[in-house]
């Protein structure tokens, strides 16, 4: 039994010779890779590190060689296009150098590439082709409008951009007064060294609102007159609408008409009523109106008086369809574009009895229900301008009294051909009366 045990533990022969080779080649192989140390020092001694394995055929492969280098290429440009958007990203959005706004012009048509070399000549950006890659990244490309635009200090390209987006540019104004003939306008906007085009034909008396207009750099003189007669039409429309039924006008162009001669009469707002009732009154009584203003424009025209000049008494003598010294009721037209005050005043004018209106001195006027009053405003008047100027209406022998009222260039008030006798429809403050209108 026991011999038995023995010989499953321990196989001899060729048996135990070959149970035994595995393990012999595993103390060969450690015994191969070791290093036998001769001394002390070579003990010491760090072993050898193994050689790397042997590389695989298929690692060798060209296919596999190609899409190693394909990936490569890629990697590497995928960071560098990374690296270029936020390098370029960065400085689209970082403040620029320039200290003080400055402006530039965009012209209608200029293309994307032509706005950032007029921005990089301007000095507002950098690099035109880091503003034209945000532009395009931005999908901002069509939204670009033209004008002229004043860009902060220290503007982004961002910044540019959402301007130049929004179309909010510099924006200028032109204001036209009230009282100005259609052909002192149009002078007006032809001298206005913004606007673009000029203005060829002369848009008929009464038919332009005057106001302030505001445009931009680009926009064209007969834009804004274009948008002055519309404004004109939807005024004199609402005005119309709004007007007093018992007025003695039937159209909306006699409404301007008796607009334009109130416009021209006084510049001070709460008098407008008050001196279209007078000829409002001179109208249902069938006076005449005798109002300076249309004198002039019926002897001058849309130029008005020259400056310096003084009505004369051959001007209030003439017989043309404008002078209301001569003629019964309104004249043939507007004698000038008036605004929307002396508009609304004629539609709804004061509840007066007033006939008559002359200067008082002080820039406004002195109002009277009769000839009698009126005559002794008329002497204060003239007492008032001989103490501020002696002799002043003597200057021109030809030269009507200034600021007299038109009813004192009679020597006669019956001589006048209306059943009242004749009024001072015409007298303004003397620097409008006499030099102005």
């Amino acid at each position: 039994m026991v011999r038995g045990v023995m010989n499953d533990a321990q196989p001899t022969g060729e048996g135990a010779d070959k149970a035994a080779e595995p393990a012999k080649a595993k103390s060969r192989a450690a015994g191969s890779s070791r290093i036998n140390p001769k001394s002390p020092s070579d003990a010491l001694r760090p072993e050898r590190a193994p050689g790397p394995p042997p590389r695989s055929q298929q690692a060798r492969h060209p296919i596999v060689m190609i899409m190693n280098f394909a990936m490569t290429i890629i990697v590497v440009s995928v960071l560098g296009a990374a690296g270029l958007f936020f390098f370029g990203k960065m400085r689209f959005e970082e403040r620029s150098h320039f200290d003080q706004p400055r402006t530039v012009l965009i012209d209608r048509g200029t293309g994307l590439r032509d706005i950032a070399e007029i921005l990089h000549e301007r000095g507002l950006i950098s690099s035109k082709w880091i503003f034209v890659a945000g532009v395009e990244f931005s999908r901002e490309r069509d939204n670009l409008k033209a004008g002229e635009y004043l860009i902060p200090a220290h503007a982004s390209m961002r910044d540019i951009m959402n301007a130049l987006v929004s179309g909010k540019g510099i924006v200028y104004s032109i204001s036209i007064p009230e009282g100005l003939t259609s052909r002192q306008i149009v002078d007006k906007l032809n001298a206005d060294p913004v606007l673009i085009g000029t203005i060829e034909t002369v848009p008929p008396e009464g038919t332009l609102l005057p106001d302030t207009y505001r445009y931009t750099r680009g926009d064209s003189r007969q834009g804004i007159l274009d948008r002055m007669e519309r404004e004109h039409d939807r005024v004199v429309a609402t005005v119309w609408a709004g007007r007093d039924k018992d007025l003695p006008v039937e159209t909306p162009e006699e409404l301007v008409t008796l607009a334009s001669i109130v416009e021209k009469e006084t510049g001070i707002a709460d008098e407008r009523s008050r001196v279209a009732a007078v000829f409002i009154n001179r109208l249902k009584q069938n006076m005449r109106l005798q109002s300076d203003p249309t004198v002039i424009y019926g002897v001058y025209g849309g130029a008005g008086l020259p400056q310096g000049a003084a009505i004369k008494r051959s001007d209030l003598d003439a017989e043309n369809d404008y002078n209301t010294y001569k003629i019964a009721g309104l004249p043939k037209g507007p004698i000038a574009n008036p605004g929307r005050a002396s508009l609304a005043a004629a539609a709804n004018p004061s509840r007066t009895k007033d006939l008559y209106f002359v200067a008082d001195g002080t820039g406004g006027h002195a109002f009277a229900e009769n000839y009698q009053d009126h005559r002794k405003n008329v002497a204060r008047y003239r007492a008032l301008r001989a103490d501020q100027k002696a002799g002043a209406d003597a200057a021109d022998g030809d030269a009507a009294p200034a600021g007299t009222g038109p009813g004192d260039q009679e020597a006669d008030p019956a001589a006048d051909a209306a059943p009242q006798p004749p009024a001072n429809g015409g007298a303004k403050k003397p620097k409008a009366n006499t030099q102005q209108n």
